[in-house]
């Protein structure tokens, strides 16, 4: 059992990487435990194991007192200098209570640390790999499904992606390469556990930032994101240099670089809008493609306003199922009530008779 103890401890760490000090120590206190439990003894030992013949030894520490009151946990100061003249009160003295038959529970004992410990270093290997990668994209293979998760392979490690993570035009089936966003890493009980997702929008933005090379340089900055996940998004993009159109430049020559994008996602539709200090002129462009004719703010909530556009143009402002006002409503963070010209001019209060009556009387 020796040999194959330091054979299998110099393996876990060339293989695996495990320190043998940090399974030495764990199976020396494993060891202790197992001895209380089998040998049903309460008194202070330790283990020591030897790392280069694989030799264990167990042993009662005791202490040196006057007067003996616990043989278990005390050695009488006489019974010390027979050992050794060195000794003194308090000091503590090892002797060796390994019993015969202690080889056959080390070696259970032993296969049961080895076999967590490389449980744990396997569990740390993936949560240090994948942590990592942490709020980026990478790319992994469908490997199955069920009712609540779909299952990607990353190079070997499992990960989830859960209904809401998914993009709910997308079918996924078994050995197709996608995506995907690394939204959590967890190192729990059960192992490190990856969490990835197709529907979140910051798979968007780490998409533009790999097809627009201004945006991965800081030239051209994303300042919000809104999206329906494989419908529809828009992106408010702006630029650092007066130079450098933004929207054109997460475009493309010919549209290339968008669509680059859109065809990851697809074929979901996207509205490349540009940012606006005025945020009027920033609603307007939110609203893109419908016309604005004007926007109110409310006086009693400064995260709210009128939009106003041409009559022939409300449908499309407000968009198939209110998704056009919708996205631009979380792109803006402004809460937004969109009226054609004709439904905003028969909103402006006239006085009637009664008000006009009152006024003349007044005036008398």
């Amino acid at each position: 059992m020796s040999k194959e103890m330091v054979s299998a401890l110099n393996t876990l760490e060339e293989e695996k990487g495990i320190k043998k000090e940090v399974v030495i120590e764990a199976l020396e206190a494993a060891l202790v435990s197992a001895y209380k439990r089998n040998y049903d003894q309460a008194q202070n030992v330790e283990v020591d194991f030897d790392e280069k013949k694989g030799d264990i030894h167990v042993y009662a520490v005791k202490e040196v007192v006057e007067d003996v009151e616990d043989s278990q946990q005390q050695v009488s100061l006489t019974d010390a200098l027979a050992i050794n003249k060195d000794y003194e009160l308090e000091d503590h003295i090892k002797f060796e209570v390994t019993p015969k038959n202690f080889g056959r529970i080390a070696a259970q004992t032993a296969k049961q640390v080895i076999l967590q410990r490389v449980r744990e270093a396997e569990r740390e290997i993936v949560y240090n790999k994948y942590s990592e990668y942490e709020n980026e994209i990478v790319t992994g293979e469908v490997a199955r499904r069920d009712n609540r998760f779909v299952y990607v392979d990353l190079n070997g490690v499992e990960a989830v992606m859960s209904k809401a993570d998914q993009i709910p035009t997308e079918r996924y089936e078994p050995h197709d390469h996608i995506k995907v966003y690394v939204t959590k890493v967890e190192n729990s009980g059960k192992g490190a556990q990856v969490f990835v997702s197709r529907s979140t929008p910051d798979l968007l933005k780490r998409l533009f930032e790999q097809e627009v090379p201004e945006i991965f340089d800081g030239t051209v900055e994303i300042v919000s994101v809104a999206r329906e996940a494989g419908d529809r998004a828009k992106v408010a993009v702006r630029s650092n240099d007066p130079d450098i159109d933004a929207v054109g430049t997460c475009v493309g020559p010919r549209g290339q670089r968008v669509q680059t994008i859109v065809n990851e996602l697809n074929g979901e539709n996207m509205d490349i809008v540009e940012w606006e200090d005025d945020a009027a002129k920033y609603i307007s462009n939110a609203l893109n493609p419908a016309e604005v004719v004007d926007v109110l703010f409310d006086e009693e909530n400064e995260r709210a306003c009128m939009v106003i556009v041409p009559d022939y143009q409300l449908s499309l402002a407000i968009g198939k199922r209110g998704q056009n006002a919708r996205l631009a409503a979380k792109l803006t963070g402004y809460k937004i009530d969109i009226k054609s010209e004709t439904d905003a001019s028969d909103l402006v209060e006239e006085p009637d008779e009664e008000d006009t009556t009152d006024s003349e009387s007044d005036a008398e």
